[in-house]
């Protein structure tokens, strides 16, 4: 079914100034070819030093929502970088707890956007998603059908689900809140007002460009600190450009990750696309979630989260130019 034209995106630029104009560009005629009603545009015009305006014009893009009077479906934000985390204390807290909890609205970015969902959560209890932003996703030179499909499956029902292949063999099943995404934000976060103390969770982490042994230590980092072993899974999802170095003499991730398993006495995944990759899945933060593993297959359900009743998956149509063979 076609995506109505209801379907309203709002741009958020809360990290990185959009150097990929050619990208930003594309994401938007997308999105209007799929039937959306994109606002706020003018944020692929700012920049200054490294990131995309004023540290006080992007928490704007935030703070904003707590004042419109008709909320968007979508706030999208354009891209990740780094600079969500200078506007953490600069957020209006309360304000947007009272005007976003319980409303249908889908707040969705990765990377640095982590800070932005740890801190809304923690301070808030408002819940939004790690996937697809602008740039790197919707206006990527090839569309993943994956990432396109999913995000909208999932935002316009009360009830969702991730299924992957995983290289680990069992059987188990365990419930708790689903959370997660960059690991490097993450533990930027640790023993700060914007971490989230969350018990039994299945946590989700991935990352870009880090050396191996750096994401080890950032997994013990998440390990030492008690992290770990508050969760009920591990998953580790994609860890895009993290390669080895002539130093390292052979260790590489298989290895580090390893190293983790036999410390952290929980079930740690791999496999699930989610990150600096094509294709991801849209997972909501902080919610109710089951995982379960049959053989090498998992299976992540989710419910509770803000979902848009009256938006549909869009036509096919913007996926002429992917090869159907995608995943």
């Amino acid at each position: 079914m076609q995506a109505r034209s209801s379907c309203s995106v709002r741009l958020i630029a809360p990290s990185g100034y959009p150097h990929d104009r050619d990208a930003m560009a594309r994401g938007v005629v997308r999105l209007r070819d799929a039937g959306c009603v994109v606002d706020s545009v003018e944020v692929l015009e700012r920049s200054e030093l490294r990131y995309a305006g004023s540290d006080m014009q992007r928490v704007a893009d935030i703070n904003t929502l707590a004042t419109l009077d008709t909320l968007p479906d979508v706030a999208l934000s354009i891209r990740g970088g780094y600079g969500a985390t200078r506007l953490l204390e600069h957020l209006h807290y309360d304000a947007l707890r009272e005007r976003l909890a319980g409303q249908p609205m889908v707040m969705v970015g990765h990377s640095d956007f982590t800070a932005l969902q740890m801190a809304l959560y923690a301070r808030s209890g408002l819940v939004s998603f790690g996937g697809p932003m602008l740039g790197p996703d919707f206006g990527a030179k090839e569309l993943s059908p994956l990432t396109w499909r999913h995000f909208w499956r999932t935002i316009s029902v009360p009830r969702g689900n991730a299924s992957w292949d995983c290289s680990e063999v069992g059987e188990f099943s365990v419930e708790g809140p689903l959370w997660g995404g960059n690991l490097a934000m993450l533990c930027s976060l640790l023993q700060t007002p914007y971490f989230p103390r969350i018990e039994g969770g299945i946590l989700f982490v991935e990352d870009v460009g880090e050396p191996p042994f750096r994401i080890e230590r950032l997994l013990y980092q998440l390990h030492l600190s008690g992290v770990l072993g508050r969760q009920r899974a591990l998953i580790l999802a994609n860890f895009t450009q993290c390669r080895p170095v002539a130093y390292d003499n052979g260790y590489d991730l298989a290895d580090g990750f390893a190293q983790i398993r036999r410390m952290v006495g929980i079930p740690v995944l791999s496999g699930m696309p989610f990150g600096h990759e094509p294709d991801k899945f849209t997972l909501p933060f902080g919610v109710p979630a089951r995982l379960r593993v049959v053989g090498q297959r998992v299976s992540l359900d989710f419910h509770g989260y803000p979902h848009l009743r009256h938006i549909h998956e869009p036509s096919m149509s913007v996926l002429q130019a992917v090869s159907s063979s995608n995943p």
